[in-house]
């Protein structure tokens, strides 16, 4: 498969993670990779952004490979992610670091650093009654004590500062840092008709809120928050309004944005991967993945961030492969 830079050719048919609108907010480079086949086919792309830090070139991935066909097979993604390596090399790159949380790949490079990691993404083409039944009967119960308790869902545009203090608040207190408000007022107008904000809110004041980037082919969750202690059941609600309200715009998949795959139980990764998996949607698994274009640079970036932040998700959760193929094995 020949590997080409090629033009953004996006449609609502693709992940919004794609779209030019939303890769030249995250950087002042990035574009699309193409594979084609022998017969000079498009066969796949794969969108990529540039991140310039520290004398380094480093590309992160916002969404995994896109097959503009459904013959793809994985052999064929694996030989496609082979040469997109060699093209990045080309370009003067010195790292893939691992991407966004919405980039759940199905494959990897050979020679690349891989954990395994997932999402959970739910059928929005079911009809609303079967999306309903869906959900475990405790959260169906908190959805319905949130709506007696008085709270009621709103969305829009002038909800955007609001949802960024509460986000601001609710990272806050997990010790993590947010981006400035100019930054995420600029990303989320960048989005234009592609972004809802959803917030539950009772009594006038906001209980949850609701961050989500969407085309027809899928919603997603990008940011979600509290206040420190919100109305019993609003997320649920908050979460259940906004399926109900893709599936009738006729959005496909409301996509929940990674989960690590075997928690340990009883951890905040365990509580995280419980609360998503209840609203009743599918556990897709894949990888997260990192690959050196430049050994010494790659090298760098992995010992800083490990000084820095006790290293990246793939450092975190990389020995999970290989328990997966020892078992496999035995």
């Amino acid at each position: 498969m020949k590997v080409i830079p090629v033009d953004i050719g996006w449609h609502p048919g693709l992940p919004v993670y794609a779209s030019e609108a939303f890769l030249r907010t995250v950087s002042d480079e990035y574009g699309w990779i193409g594979g084609n086949d022998n017969s000079g086919r498009l066969r796949c792309v794969l969108p990529y952004t540039v991140i310039r830090k520290a004398g380094l070139r480093m590309v992160r991935f916002r969404v995994a490979t896109i097959p503009l066909d459904r013959e793809l097979d994985v052999g064929e993604e694996r030989v496609f992610l082979n040469s997109a390596m060699e093209y990045l090399r080309s370009t003067g790159s010195d790292i893939i670091i691992p991407g966004a949380n919405s980039a759940v790949f199905r494959t990897y490079p050979e020679g690349a650093m891989v954990a395994p990691y997932g999402t959970v993404i739910n059928d929005l083409t079911q009809t609303e009654d079967m999306l309903w039944r869906g959900i475990s009967a405790d959260f169906r119960n908190k959805v319905r004590k949130a709506t007696k308790a008085g709270v009621r869902i709103q969305s829009g545009i002038e909800h955007l500062e609001c949802a960024y203090d509460l986000v601001e608040e609710t990272l806050k207190r997990s010790d993590v840092t947010f981006r400035t408000y100019d930054e995420f007022k600029r990303i989320l107008l960048a989005l234009g008709e592609n972004v809802r904000i959803f917030v539950a809110e009772r009594d006038g004041i906001v209980q949850a809120c609701l961050v989500s980037p969407f085309s027809a082919y899928a919603a997603y969750s990008w940011y979600t928050a509290t206040r420190s202690e919100p109305v019993t059941g609003a997320m649920h609600l908050l979460q259940w309004e906004a399926m109900r309200q893709f599936r009738d715009m006729g959005v496909e998949s409301f996509n929940f944005q990674g989960v690590r795959i075997c928690p340990q139980k009883g951890s905040k990764q365990d509580g995280i991967l419980n609360f998503k998996m209840r609203f009743g949607g599918t556990l897709v698994q894949g990888y997260v993945w990192k690959y050196s274009l430049d050994r010494l640079k790659a090298t760098a970036y992995s010992v800083a961030v490990r000084l820095l932040k006790g290293g990246d998700i793939v450092d975190q959760e990389h020995h999970k492969l290989a328990d997966e193929q020892a078992l496999s094995i035995a």
